[in-house]
């Protein structure tokens, strides 16, 4: 892992009917940004043929606690389902709603380091240079730069052969 620039560290935890829930959480302290990305849950050795229900205690955008069903987990039917790096702000509570598992999830913690000022600088200049930079006029085909679309009927009709263009 770098020091001063973007990180990820496998992440996993089980949950089982002895533990019913995990907490995934970070030191406040810590100025750096953490995302939890969640690749896969599913059942492990020992799993009963019932259902398992997993689910994720958060905040939402207004800073209040949600809880949601995120797997419903059957050893004969669905016994692993993929949740394609489903992005969970720290901390979040994994809790096993119904069944008794073992539920496995895994994923990566991915850690940004925002101590590097000149990381950020730099992104803030190349901002600029793109909203600076001109765009090139729209060309017809078979026209040349010197006849390009100056009038407002050239231009609808370029928006119509765009527009039908594209459906």
């Amino acid at each position: 892992m770098e020091p001063h620039g973007p990180g990820s560290v496998l992440f996993g935890c089980e949950l089982t009917a002895s533990t019913k829930s995990y907490t995934f959480q970070v030191d406040e302290d810590d100025d750096s940004d953490h995302v939890l990305a969640l690749s896969v849950v599913c059942l492990t050795d020992g799993a009963k043929d019932e259902c398992n229900v997993v689910e994720v205690i958060g905040r939402n955008h207004k800073n209040q606690e949600i809880t949601v069903p995120v797997a419903n987990l059957k050893l004969s039917c669905q016994p692993l389902l993929s949740l394609d790096n489903f992005k969970l702000q720290p901390p979040v509570t994994f809790r096993l709603a119904a069944g008794s598992g073992p539920v496995h999830l895994a994923g990566w913690h991915q850690i940004l380091h925002r101590d590097d000022a000149s990381f950020e600088e730099e992104e803030e200049d190349d901002d600029d240079d793109m909203s600076e930079e001109e765009i090139a006029p729209i060309v017809l085909a078979g026209t040349s730069p010197q006849t390009a679309v100056t009038s407002d009927a050239s231009q609808q009709d370029l928006n119509f052969c765009c527009l039908f263009f594209f459906f």
